[in-house]
């Protein structure tokens, strides 16, 4: 079964209904043998693409990662970008803000670990945490030291939601290509996994307190997550929706969109000038009589 990427994209200017949008879909793979062949392609296949892109050093990519807790956020980032080179890419997950970040616009503190030419980066959780997390709990925007006229929920959250998007569109015309995945879970599946950290010894380290009073935030979240993505998804920075349940399936997914990002940049390796290619023929054939056991 082909990937069709499209089938997974936020179209810009719709209304989204996450109800709608499935957390599960016939995998990709028919065994579990056939799942690890199919991305250790796309994985090799993503290593030679950002090789390309680090020599051609003219856009950068940024991923952004959203979801409900115990969605495969982790894992998915770990085994997607297994096979490509750190020096090329970036990892940030960001948590509650700083008191330094606070005294900033909320997009303060993403915008200093924007990706440089020729890199990939990732940011786990995003500047979107503040139109989701803090809507959902609007109690955080009255501690983040703004004029009470900016408070007003009726208007700050399209203000927010225009800020990210003008970012956004600033950072293409600038050559940075944004796409943004939301690992769409269902409630129940999120349960069996939360159980699955309580019982496993080796999990217990994921799981908290916090996690069982967020979710019983489910529904404001999914609202929240509707009218973000329905309001945030364009054609230069894409939403996809990807099916979270079966966390292979979703892996594979996410590779096919990323390896497609990289497939439509013009990207190619720098082409050597006469006058370099003369100097790298003198330096070789220096090389060459130096001999075997050198000088």
């Amino acid at each position: 079964m082909k990937i069709n990427c499209a089938d997974f994209r936020v179209s810009p200017g719709k209304k989204l209904e996450l109800r709608k949008w499935p957390t599960r879909v016939e995998p990709v793979y028919k065994s579990k043998k056939a799942y690890a062949k199919l991305l250790q392609a796309q994985v090799e296949e993503l290593s030679s693409l950002q090789r390309l892109h680090y020599a051609y050093n003219r856009y950068a990519v940024l991923l952004i990662f959203q979801a409900m807790d115990a969605a495969g956020k982790d894992g998915a980032i770990r085994h997607v970008m297994s096979g490509v080179n750190p020096q090329g890419c970036q990892v940030y997950s960001f948590k509650h803000p700083s008191a330094t970040e606070l005294d900033h616009d909320f997009l303060w503190r993403t915008t200093q670990a924007l990706p440089e030419r020729g890199r990939i980066g990732i940011f786990n959780r995003s500047y979107y945490e503040e139109v989701l997390v803090v809507r959902v709990h609007p109690e955080i925007l009255r501690t983040q030291g703004l004029p009470d006229r900016l408070l007003d929920e009726k208007t700050v959250w399209k203000e927010r939601y225009r800020s990210i998007v003008d970012l956004e569109n600033h950072l293409h015309r600038n050559g940075t290509r944004i796409v943004k995945f939301f690992l769409h879970l269902s409630q129940e599946e999120q349960r069996k996994r939360f159980l699955d950290r309580i019982d496993e010894p080796e999990k217990n380290w994921k799981f908290s307190l916090a996690d069982i009073e967020e979710r019983k935030c489910w529904k404001r979240y999914m609202q929240a997550y509707e009218t973000c993505l329905g309001a945030t998804s364009t054609r230069t920075a894409p939403w996809y929706v990807v099916p979270a349940d079966d966390k292979e399936n979703a892996r594979l997914i996410i590779a096919q969109v990323i390896v497609d990002t990289f497939k439509a940049l013009d990207m190619h390796y720098p082409e050597t000038g006469a006058g370099r290619r003369r100097e790298l023929l003198a330096i070789r054939r220096e090389l060459v009589r130096e001999g075997p056991g050198g000088r």
